[in-house]
């Protein structure tokens, strides 16, 4: 969860923690935890039946079992004895009973607690009431502490962080009941660097997401850890997402295994009882959870790493290595790794048992595959010493450029350049319609493979033409066949993702046995805009280059991660709608000769230094429009481009200076002749601007205090915004409709926020219909100390009671919720 709180605190010096046993968590923990699925739905019921499902699936066996439950279990005070109460609606046999049926079944039970006066969503933490919660949760026959961090009373410094977690840790062992404790403070203070001994896992991020970003992101950051972890002692990039929707099948089964190469704890996030076979299988993949699980708990080190390919190696307990083929781009990709760079002993051949398929190969030295966007290959490997037994590695591999629906397909060309000539594009995409795929196959097997040939299968009505040699009589070892091939599309194809299954035949073997290799490259299908002026951010460009990190939509350009921007802003002017980029930067859309015009604000971001820079809009190869050197700290200025008749519009910012923070701040599209007072879409319907002052906003808990005032210091919409004065544990901040709110049609909830100087988290509720129904996201969205962002609540991201169904035409009451005891600025609180 989001971090709620960072108020000082003074505490007296702690002795050291008594290390634990080295049995406990000597390999990564296996569990449940509802949080990722349910939030705080949880109850008896839930966990009960999750235990049943762990031991009818085969999960069990598999190596789960802990079922741990998160946040919201008790109730919202203590009892008279100052002890934990289990919400008795909740947990009717209480947490005991919970513990003694999981028990039953061969498995343990986990529980939430946090290192702070409150949990994350409000429920009593454990901060200065150690000792009693800890012989609390024993006593309950408990074997697992989540222990979280929000509002902490910290003053932010990594000895406050020690003392926090040390406390708890002697609370656990001063009980004599084991438990593995998990230490959930995010990563904020580094706890791999003083964590051993303490916890017996860490998380080294903050939370993970269902979707590719977020997992992308985490990945990124735990993989350098391998160091710091090991039997007792494991870094933890957070719950497991699989099953939950927000990612494809690939996208899950990199998120299994880059787990288990980083050996990962292996907590399940969804909810097993409506498990598909597919997800049943990721998780249940005994291949990757005894590389998981290996004895010699050792985390797989990076090898290599560039260009969003990265190779990870594990050392195993019998001597395998197992390696990790990791491909973060949105493109099938060969990666390739020597087995000189492993840490594999010499040999004249090696065996690779792929984990995910079952297939055995060989190679000589070096081990490669095609591996596609989003994926992973994992290989256990072992010396071999007779290769002619197994099959030689084949590595299929392929590269297409942007496709454009065309004559080629049936269809008519797109409009060429403003010169007369057929418009280019550099990514090798033909604009007269269609595109160019290159396949490549390579034997990195030991002996030559014979009678080579490769197809590519595309989908009905496209057509695949080989312009150069497509087969080989005879392919030696690293020895590849590289062939060129005209994709034809057709004209009325609709834009999206397209997939083309590349394959190579071939014969190996003194017995010229007859094998297959495949490979599945996309082909991505651009078309034009639809009519209508639009945000440019809201439209996904078909390539994207920056010289740090990804381009950011609707935020500045933080670093290296997505979405660890603030609000775009340029000589003081916020926006929230733009695209953060740095100098060396390029973007690409396809216009199809449909649009008019293009007007955006540019400019350094005030969070940057550097510059001089320079803005420039492309019409195809033609400069629409320049903004000439830009400096830091200068007003934005505004750049008015034609693009009639272009194919396509590129974005450029440059500099001598690398690096520097550059935004295209509300840049508009205009495509399909419409006028220029047409609404802006997607249409933002404002609900609260704060411009004739407070608009009678309120606290829903007046118990738990807080107070509002208008402010010009922050505004994103209109001169004014509001200045929230929180309370540390929060608050909800808003106010009932004077009438119902009809917002059919609209799908989210925005609001714009800088938080002050010991930042906040972000969340949205609502009350809709005649009896007011409470309902409320659960994202939890936290901002740092200074920053700022636009927190967002899909409709369909809000929970309703039980019985109740969140209808945007009835909208009663519209909630903010805001914390951490410092003042906060808001402002445009807004359905799109």
């Amino acid at each position: 969860m989001a971090l709620l709180a960072s108020s000082a605190l003074t505490w007296p010096a702690q002795a050291a923690a008594v290390p634990s046993p080295p049995a406990l968590a000597a390999t990564p923990p296996m569990g449940f935890n509802n949080w990722n699925a349910f939030g705080c739905d949880v109850n008896e019921t839930l966990i009960k039946e999750t235990a049943d499902v762990f031991v009818s699936s085969g999960l069990k066996d598999a190596g789960y079992q802990y079922v741990n439950i998160d946040d919201c279990w008790s109730l919202r005070e203590r009892g008279p004895d100052g002890r934990l109460v289990p919400d008795p609606a909740k947990f009717p046999n209480g947490i005991k009973g919970v513990a003694d049926y999981v028990h039953g079944k061969g498995l343990k039970l986990g529980i939430y607690g946090d290192a702070g006066t409150k949990t994350c969503a409000g429920y009593p933490g454990s901060l200065g009431h150690e000792e009693i919660d800890a012989q609390t949760w024993a006593d309950w026959g408990v074997d697992y502490l989540k222990y979280d961090n929000c509002n902490n009373q910290s003053d932010g410094s990594q000895a406050d962080y020690i003392r926090r977690y040390t406390a708890m840790r002697q609370a656990l062992d001063k009980t004599g009941r084991p438990f593995v404790y998990s230490i959930c403070e995010w990563g904020t203070s580094q706890p791999w660097t003083w964590a051993k001994g303490v916890g017996h896992l860490w998380r080294t991020t903050g939370d993970i997401s269902d979707n590719w970003a977020s997992l992308r992101s985490i990945i990124r950051q735990n993989a350098p850890l391998a160091a710091y972890a090991g039997p007792g002692h494991w870094n933890d990039p957070d719950m497991l997402e699989i099953g939950n929707g927000g990612m494809t099948d690939t996208e899950y089964r990199t998120h299994m295994s880059m787990w288990a190469m980083m050996a990962a704890p292996l907590i399940i996030g969804t909810d097993l009882r409506k498990a598909t076979p597919q997800t049943l299988a990721i998780l249940g993949n005994r291949d990757l959870i005894a590389i998981d699980q290996d004895r010699l708990g050792v985390q797989g080190a990076v090898v290599s790493d560039g260009n969003g390919l990265m190779v990870l190696d594990k050392p195993l307990a019998n001597g395998d290595r197992a390696i990790a083929l990791y491909n973060s781009t949105d493109s099938l990709a060969t990666i390739s790794v020597a087995t000189a760079d492993t840490g594999l002993r010499r040999a004249g051949a090696y065996r690779l048992t792929d984990v995910w398929t079952g297939r055995a190969s060989q190679v000589r030295s070096t081990i490669s595959a095609g591996v596609p966007a989003h994926g992973t290959v994992v290989y256990r490997v072992r010396p071999l010493r007779d290769p002619a037994t197994v099959a030689p590695a084949v590595a299929v591999g392929a590269e297409l450029g942007t496709v454009v629906p065309g004559p080629t397909g049936g269809g008519t060309p797109t409009s060429p350049a403003r010169d007369g000539t057929p418009a280019t594009t550099p990514d090798g995409s033909d604009p007269t319609g269609g595109g160019t795929l290159t396949t490549t196959v390579t034997n990195r097997g030991v002996g030559a493979i014979r009678e080579v040939s490769v197809s590519a299968g595309v989908p009905d009505g496209w057509t695949a033409t080989a312009t150069t040699e497509r087969r080989r009589a005879r392919l030696a070892t690293d020895a590849t066949l590289e062939t060129t091939w005209r994709i034809g599309v057709p004209a009325d194809t609709p834009a999206g993702r397209y997939p083309i299954d590349v394959t190579a035949a071939y014969e190996w073997g003194p017995r010229h046995r007859p094998a297959t290799t495949s490979s599945q490259v996309v082909a991505v299908v651009v078309t034009a805009p639809q009519d209508g002026r639009r945000h440019l951010s809201t439209i996904e460009p078909v390539t994207s280059v920056n010289a740090t990190g990804p381009v950011e939509a609707d935020q500045s350009n933080g670093g290296a991660l997505e979405n660890d921007g603030n609000l775009i802003t340029i000589g003081g002017k916020v926006y929230p709608r733009g695209l953060g980029t740095t100098t060396g930067s390029e973007l690409r859309y396809y216009l199809g000769g449909r649009c008019s015009g293009l007007v955006t604000d540019v400019g350094i971001d005030d969070e940057a230094a550097g510059g001089p820079v320079t803005f420039t809009v492309y019409a195809d190869d033609t400069a629409a429009a320049t903004s000439g050197p830009v400096a830091a700290g200068e007003a934005p200025k505004t750049l008015t481009a034609d693009l009639t008749g272009a194919a396509w519009l590129r974005l450029v910012v440059e500099s001598a200076t690398a690096g520097v923070h550059a935004d295209w701040a509300a840049p508009v599209l205009a495509c399909g002749g419409v006028p220029d007072d047409s609404p802006i879409l997607p249409e933002s319907r404002t609900i609260f601007s704060f411009e004739s002052g407070t608009e009678d906003f309120t606290i829903a808990n007046p118990n738990d205090g807080g107070t509002v005032a208008q402010s010009p210091l922050f505004h994103t919409e209109g001169a004014n915004g509001l200045k929230v004065s929180t309370p540390v544990a929060g608050n909800w901040f808003g106010r009932r409709l004077a009438a119902p709110l009809d917002l059919t049609g609209k799908t989210m909830l925005k609001f714009d926020l800088k938080a002050g100087e010991v930042g906040t988290v972000g969340e949205i509720a609502v009350q809709v219909g005649e009896s007011s129904s409470w309902c409320q996201g659960g994202l939890w969205t936290w901002t740092n100390p200074g920053s700022s962002k636009t927190i967002t609540e899909r409709f369909e991201q809000i929970s309703c009671p039980v019985g109740v169904t969140l209808d945007p035409s009835d909208i009663r009451a519209v909630w903010v919720f805001l914390n951490t005891g410092g003042e906060v600025l808001i402002d445009n609180i807004r359905a799109e």
